[in-house]
């Protein structure tokens, strides 16, 4: 058996060194490929810090009437914190609002000037909610509404919601990770199915100018493994080398790339990627294997009649 896997093995990077040009043209198709596929990674990666990093920044605010007892408020952050859809919530008291005024408009003299004359805390108290999704805010922006409804027949202190002024921005935002998500799996599938079609071509390429040593390997009684084994090995070799390559020239690209999007992004993809080398080693030269084993799998099986 070792004797067997041995010769497989010679015969199989013998064929790839005889067809080197063939081999090369393969290996660059598919190293463009997952080098793209690569990049598509990182892009979303991106992309997805970028937009988390503003659906952080987007949520729904409830201003409670300066009236309004405690006791409710809490009853309401409580209702609202219970909802599966709502991820965090932050309440800002009556006195913290104020506080907050005084240190936004205290070089204004006409706002201080105005508060001052009030004699009290015009302020109400606030929760900023945070959904999980932002596809989730409508269905938690409905249950504030049906409390609102419901404290208003007796006592109203929900004075307003702004769910309303931030849809416009929320449903943006839903359609931008949406459309991302999307493009990201068109784009990896589109190139998956052209490097496994270069690849088939290619072995089959092969199998083509190897047919009069085929023909003699039948004739002294060749068994169909070794036949078929150098291909699929040669296949094997595409991948790996492909996925190498493709990892080598992502290098130096992320780290020219890693701190200008810090800058405009804050987020650092080289240092993204070599935290996370082991993945996109294991990513890539794992796709380019399987792009090779199913691409000379096709061609041995289609072309190769033993």
């Amino acid at each position: 058996m070792f004797t067997g896997i041995r010769r497989v093995v010679r015969a199989g990077f013998v064929g790839f060194w005889r067809s080197a040009y063939v081999s090369l043209a393969s290996i660059f198709v598919m190293m463009v490929a997952l080098f793209v596929i690569g990049s598509t990674m990182l892009i979303e990666q991106l992309l997805t810090s970028s937009l988390s990093t503003l659906q952080s920044k987007v949520d729904i605010n409830v201003y409670f009437e300066p009236s309004a007892p405690q006791e409710e408020i809490d009853a309401v952050r409580k209702a609202v914190a219970a909802l599966p859809d709502v991820a965090h919530v932050t309440y800002l008291s009556r006195e913290d609002a104020l506080q907050r005024y005084r240190e936004r408009y205290q070089n204004n003299e006409i706002a201080m000037q105005a508060l001052n004359e009030l004699g009290e805390n015009p302020l109400g108290a606030t929760i900023a909610i945070q959904a999980r999704e932002t596809s989730q805010y409508e269905s938690i922006a409905r249950f504030l509404e049906e409390q609102r409804t419901q404290t208003a027949a007796q006592n109203p202190i929900i004075e307003d919601i702004n769910y309303a002024r931030n849809k416009e921005s929320i449903d943006t935002l839903t359609s931008i990770i949406a459309a991302v998500e999307r493009a990201s799996f068109i784009t990896m599938l589109v190139l998956l199915i052209a490097a496994v079609l270069i690849s088939f071509n290619t072995i089959r390429l092969a199998i083509y100018t190897s047919r009069e040593e085929i023909g003699i390997m039948r004739l002294v009684g060749a068994s169909n493994t070794f036949i078929r084994g150098p291909f699929m090995l040669q296949g094997v070799m595409y991948g790996v080398i492909s996925g190498v390559l493709a990892l080598l020239i992502l290098y130096p690209v992320l780290v020219w790339l890693g701190p200008r999007t810090e800058l405009y992004f804050e987020f650092n993809l080289f240092t993204y990627f070599v935290g996370n080398f082991t993945y996109f080693f294991v990513t890539l030269v794992g796709i380019g294997v399987a792009i090779g084993l199913i691409s000379s799998t096709l061609a041995v099986a289609r072309y190769l009649r033993v």
